[in-house]
């Protein structure tokens, strides 16, 4: 099951990562071939801003991954809607300050930048400061979107977001294209097309949270400061790693301006925006990759966590693999629709095939720094981000640049993220009492001979599986009326799944994990059906038929605990025993 919803979730994540990357590449594009290279200059010089907010809405974004997948994976509801309540609050606040901020700031704001004084003759600093001020007023529908990318996903509304995405990367073409002919407002009118095509996607997007079948909440009352620190905390490896980015890309504009002036700036503005699309690749497997691992671990499943990191390390090269080959060969034509320039097209096309090589150690780095972000190990996440987005790229880029000029600074991008992997496979080796790149301790959670992990995806699979449970249960030394109980709920419940969640006649499966500890007996039961809330659903008729409902009526008066979730489309059931 595994494989499979990593696939079904994957496309939506890459999707879902170019909300913040489209508009920019959109607008890159359109500056390019009808501003020219000044525009696209101050273009390059308001990129650290625009990173900065998107720093934040990728560490709020990455805390819900970690702090629901937590609350979710162990039935928490009103942690869930905590979360929800402290994550809306806190993208208002930022965004609403720090566009105010931008606004009145503007002027010193451009010079810090690189773009120069604010004179008469610096036309470089004038189409900074207007695509700034024309892009900052979408700063809160662009952190908004970015935040309600994981609650959707993880409640599966993954149409409605391929919707918004697409909806605004149309709207986002044809505002500029309005721009560039019609309303003639140059790089502000470019940013406010971006700030347009934010809200559009908002609209679609927030439609959910107000349906009836929303599992998210918004309540002021659980908006306190604990949430507060416990979201941010668990964001802070990703805020980290946005701002390594905004780092990075500040210096080499520095490194890059004393070596080839402002065309080697259009350049990487150009390498940089098509390297975003890129990085949409291995950010969609490595935000799957965060979701899972935060759910898995909270769930002490190890066998899933040992699966989900086979399978995310093998979509990470495969996909990436691809697009490296795909941008060697198209290069040209790409660098062409963002400018004509003859010298800044040489030295972006050059860039470009070699700033892709490093995409598959990158997806790699990525993907194993949010699966350790998700498993909690934040120091050696922050570390990876620090390594792989700042120190060793920017330290890669300077020394080799030493000697190949410009060409240096596009292979500092393969030398940081081909040392990382290095790095983070010698720390995996000297790691002793752990699997892999996994990093999961033996000693995590239940012990592998208390456990007990099955698939059911037929009629004739649930009797063997119910008498497997029951024998497991006596090996175990459990009293018979819980080997029993355990049999009996795992009959009642894989046959009313089957019965009635796969009549639709699609592929479906139902995993049932077993976990003895001194605590008790736990059973889990997930499946990829149609949402279905066993618990609440014997709420609503209690005062039905006594002879209704019998099967889930007698599990549930058996057991200690009954406790239902649904999360990534997925319905699962926890008993205690």
């Amino acid at each position: 099951m595994i494989k499979k919803l990593f696939g079904q979730m994957l496309l939506t994540q890459i999707l879902s990562a170019m909300t913040v990357t489209l508009c920019m590449l959109i607008d890159s594009i359109m500056i390019g071939r009808f501003l020219g290279i000044e525009s696209m200059s101050a273009y390059g010089y308001s990129t650290p801003i625009l990173l900065v907010f998107a720093a934040v809405g990728s560490m709020i974004s990455s805390g819900v991954q970690v702090m629901c997948g937590r609350t979710m994976g162990s039935g928490d509801k009103n942690g869930t809607n905590a979360c929800f309540s402290v994550s809306a609050a806190m993208a208002v606040i930022f965004s609403v300050v720090g566009m105010a901020a931008v606004l009145i700031f503007t002027d010193p704001l451009c010079t810090l930048l690189g773009a120069g004084e604010n004179t008469p003759d610096n036309t470089v600093f004038a189409l900074t400061r207007d695509y700034l001020r024309g892009f900052i007023i979408g700063a809160p529908a662009f952190m908004a979107a970015q935040i309600m990318v994981p609650y959707m996903q993880m409640s599966g509304s993954r149409t409605r977001l391929v919707t918004a995405v697409i909806a605004m990367t149309i709207s986002d073409v044809i505002f500029d294209i309005l721009n560039v002919f019609v309303i003639k407002l140059g790089t502000f009118g470019m940013g406010l097309a971006s700030s347009l095509s934010y809200f559009i996607a908002f609209g679609i997007g927030i439609v959910y949270f107000f349906k009836k079948d929303c599992i998210f909440r918004f309540k002021p009352s659980l908006v306190r400061l604990s949430t507060l620190a416990e979201l941010i905390g668990d964001g802070v490896p990703t805020l980290i790693n946005q701002v390594s980015l905004v780092l990075l890309t500040f210096i080499l504009n520095k490194l890059l301006t004393s070596l080839g002036g402002s065309t080697a700036v259009a350049a990487y503005s150009v390498i940089s925006t098509a390297g975003n699309i890129c990085y949409s690749f291995s950010s969609g497997v490595a935000a799957v990759a965060l979701t899972l691992s935060s759910i898995f671990y909270s769930d002490e499943d190890k066998p899933a966590l040992y699966e989900l990191v086979r399978v995310m390390m093998y979509y990470a090269i495969l996909i990436c693999a691809v697009v490296t080959g795909v941008i060697v060969l198209a290069a040209k034509p790409l660098v062409l629709l963002f400018i004509q320039d003859a010298s800044a097209t040489n030295i972006s096309v050059a860039g470009l095939r070699l700033f892709v090589l490093s995409l598959v150690p990158c997806a790699l780095n990525t993907t194993l720094k949010n699966y350790y972000q998700g498993i909690e190990r934040v120091k050696l996440t922050v570390a990876v981000s620090a390594m792989q987005n700042f120190a060793l790229t920017a330290l890669g880029a300077f020394v080799i640049s030493r000697f190949a000029g410009v060409t240096g600074v596009w292979l500092g991008f393969l030398t940081g993220e081909g040392l990382t992997f290095i790095l983070i496979s010698i720390y995996v080796l000297m790691i002793r009492g752990s699997k892999g790149f996994a990093l999961i301790p033996k000693d995590f959670g239940a012990a592998d001979e208390s456990c007990l992990d099955m698939s059911v995806t037929s009629q004739e699979n649930v009797v063997s599986a119910s008498k497997r449970a029951s024998d497991f249960c006596v090996e175990k030394g459990l009293p018979g009326r819980t080997s029993y109980l355990v049999a009996l709920s795992i009959e009642e419940m894989a046959n009313n799944i089957i019965h009635y969640g796969f009549a639709d006649g699609r592929e479906h499966s139902i995993d049932i994990r077993i976990v003895i500890s001194e605590s008790g007996t736990l059973l889990r039961i997930r499946d990829n059906c149609i949402g279905f809330d066993p618990v609440k659903y014997l709420e609503l008729h209690e005062d039905d038929d006594p002879a209704a409902h019998i099967g889930i009526k007698m599990v549930m008066k058996l057991v200690k605990e009954a406790n239902y979730v649904n999360s990534l489309g997925l319905n699962n059931l926890r008993l205690t025993l």
